[in-house]
């Protein structure tokens, strides 16, 4: 994996959007951004703010740019600088899981991953409302790699 790759796949019933990268970076400077809440909106143009603790078990409150929605995912299966699981909705009716994983390269670099899967009985009614998230994710994982590539390089000048 080296260039950004984007991807949507649904059926009746899910909705699932995918990107991968490579980034020059260490797992462990990929997974301190991940998990700093305060840091997000500097770095990430997709979040406005995070409240809360990015830990296993923890109730995140997470704002969008041009939304006034709170966004009350759960933090989940969190292996410290492999992977994570945010959890959002509510099921049967609506749910979201967004896995975020983390792939060390030999050469020092990290393959970062992110999938998001929406499920649900309401799914088939709320498709249209939903935006597109490709460009979303595609933002989010360069501002990603750029905040990552910018922190490796710094911890070496």
């Amino acid at each position: 994996m080296s260039e950004l790759t984007v991807t949507q796949t649904h059926t009746a019933f899910g909705l699932v959007y995918s990107v991968e990268i490579n980034i020059r970076a260490t797992t462990r400077t990929i997974w301190n951004i991940l998990t700093d809440a305060a840091g997000f909106p500097r770095w990430n143009s997709t979040v406005a703010s995070i409240e809360g603790h990015i830990g296993e078990g923890e109730r995140l409150r997470l704002r969008v740019p041009g939304s006034d929605r709170t966004f009350t995912p759960r933090v989940s299966g969190v292996a410290p600088e492999q992977r994570m699981t945010w959890t959002g909705g509510f099921a049967p009716l609506f749910k979201g899981i967004r896995i975020f994983e983390l792939t060390p390269r030999s050469d020092g670099s990290t393959d970062f991953a992110m999938r998001e899967s929406f499920s649900g009985l309401m799914l088939p009614l709320m498709k249209r409302a939903l935006p597109d998230f490709r460009p979303i994710f595609e933002s989010y994982a360069k501002d990603l790699r750029n905040e990552a590539e910018r922190s490796a390089s710094a911890a070496h000048a």
